[in-house]
C-alpha cells in the first residue's frame, strides 16, 4: 500500500488512499455547485459511496440522487459524472477496480473547466 496523496482540481479534492496492481481508493470532496467532467474509462469500473452531503449522479444519461449511505456501480465504459447541487461539500469513496487506473484513461465528453 502506497501513502496517501492528495491532489487540488477545480471541482474540489481528492485523496488517493491505496493505490495497487488491482485496485485504487480515493475520497472525494466535490465542492457545492461543481461538478466533474461527464467522462468514461476504457480499462476501469467504479463504486461510489456517498460520506457526507447529496451528488447527483449521471450514469449514461440517467440521473440519480444519493444521500449519505446510498452507493452505485459505474460500469466500464459507462459515461459518468458527479455533482454537487447543494450548498455544503459533498464527499464520497470511490473504489476503482479494473485493468488500469492512470487519470490519462479519462475520455471527457463536455467538462465544465476547459479540459479535454
Amino acid at each position: 500500500m502506497s501513502s496517501p496523496s492528495f491532489e487540488v482540481r477545480p471541482w474540489g479534492s481528492f485523496t488517493v488512499l491505496d493505490d495497487a496492481m488491482t485496485h485504487k481508493v480515493k475520497t472525494l470532496t466535490v465542492n457545492p455547485g461543481h461538478r466533474l467532467s461527464y467522462q468514461r474509462h476504457q480499462q476501469r469500473a467504479e463504486h461510489w459511496f456517498v460520506v457526507t452531503g447529496t451528488a447527483t449522479v449521471t450514469v449514461d444519461d440517467q440521473e440519480h440522487t444519493l444521500g449519505r449511505g446510498d452507493y452505485i456501480d459505474i460500469p466500464m465504459m459507462a459515461w459518468h459524472r458527479i455533482e454537487n447541487r447543494g450548498d455544503t461539500e459533498l464527499t464520497f469513496v470511490e473504489v476503482q477496480h479494473g485493468a488500469y487506473f492512470g487519470e490519462d484513461d479519462i475520455e471527457r465528453r463536455s467538462d465544465d473547466y476547459g479540459r479535454a
